[in-house]
């Protein structure tokens, strides 16, 4: 098992981070037979648009109300692993919520001994987030 597959399972390390191109993750997913989902965000520019993203992605209840609360109670019943791209035109308010509110699932998640990991694809290294693994 790669070092990365071993980070991605250590629940520990949950958190939201960034790559500058998936293909490391995937592979490291693929090896482990865990899963991914993918969320485009691509188009959202406002925080309706991104809600509404982020829950026909993950197939949210009816219920999903579509604010930050919302969306942390539904991210609480979604275990593994997010893997996020084309959030370029969100405004930096937004994102920064978005980045709060996945840092905070994933620490309910580690407190109960599950990994989360919500990953996202930032080619230019732009997001305020931590590296998933450094990069040759």
């Amino acid at each position: 098992m790669g070092k990365l597959l071993e980070r991605l399972k250590d629940p520990a390390r949950s958190g939201a981070y960034r790559v500058t191109h998936d293909a490391e993750v995937l592979d490291a997913v693929r090896e482990g037979a865990l899963t991914a989902q993918p969320v485009s965000l691509k188009g959202a520019l406002t925080k309706a648009e991104l809600m509404e993203r982020i829950a026909g992605a993950l197939k949210f209840p009816d219920w999903f109300g579509g604010n930050w609360d919302a969306l942390e109670d539904c991210l609480t019943e979604t275990r593994g692993y997010l893997l996020i791209r084309d959030f370029e035109g969100l405004a930096a308010d937004d994102l920064g919520v978005l980045l709060d509110v996945l840092a905070a699932v994933a620490e309910y998640w580690s407190e109960r001994g599950e990994p989360f990991f919500a990953v996202f694809v930032d080619p230019q290294r732009k997001l305020r987030a931590r590296e998933l693994f450094r990069e040759a």
